[in-house]
C-alpha cells in the first residue's frame, strides 16, 4: 500500500488516516520526530490491512455454518471489534452478540472458525466448564487452533 504523510501545523495532537485511490494518507501534526511519523503510519497501514482482511470475510455465514454443523446456536449478530487487544474474541450471552477482535483476521481460516466457535459454545454454556469445553471439542481443530493463538498472543500483531 503506498502512504503519503502530511505535517500540518494546524494538527495539534490528533492523527488522521484515510485511503484515498489506494494510497493511504496520514496526517500527523508538524512537531513529530521521525520515529514518530514512522510509528504512526505502521499503526495506520496495520489498521487499513486489517479493516482490508476484515471485510472479505462474511462473519455471519461463518458462525451460521459452524452453528448447524456442531449443534451450537446461533448468535443474535457476530462483529468484528478493533478495541479488542487483550482477547481473541468475547460473547454477551444476555444478547447473543459475539464480537471477534480484528487482529484474527489475517489468521488461518481454521482458527477464525475455531474461536468462533468457542464463542458461539458460550451461548449455551456461559463459563469454562467440562460440558463448554466439550462444545468446543467438537470442533476438530480445537486444540491445534488453541496452540496456534497461544503462540500469537506474545506477538504484537
Amino acid at each position: 500500500m503506498n502512504v503519503e504523510v502530511k505535517r500540518s501545523t494546524r494538527r495539534r495532537k490528533t492523527v488522521e488516516a484515510r485511503l484515498v485511490d489506494g494510497t493511504l494518507r496520514v496526517a500527523i501534526p508538524s512537531w513529530m520526530t521521525a520515529d514518530e511519523e514512522a510509528h504512526w503510519v505502521e499503526t495506520m497501514s496495520q489498521r487499513f490491512r486489517r479493516r482490508t482482511e476484515t471485510d472479505a470475510i462474511d462473519l455471519a455465514a461463518r458462525a451460521a455454518g459452524l452453528a448447524a454443523r456442531f449443534d451450537l446456536p446461533a448468535p443474535a449478530s457476530i462483529t468484528w471489534s478493533a478495541r479488542q487487544t487483550t482477547r481473541w474474541g468475547s460473547c454477551s450471552v444476555d444478547t447473543g452478540r459475539i464480537r471477534l477482535s480484528d487482529r484474527l483476521a489475517g489468521f488461518p481460516d481454521w482458527v477464525v472458525d475455531y474461536v468462533i466457535a468457542h464463542e458461539l459454545a458460550h451461548l449455551r454454556e456461559s463459563g469454562h466448564t467440562k460440558a463448554f469445553w466439550a462444545l468446543v471439542n467438537r470442533y476438530p481443530l480445537a486444540e491445534r487452533a488453541r496452540g496456534y493463538l497461544m503462540a500469537r498472543a506474545d506477538v504484537g500483531d
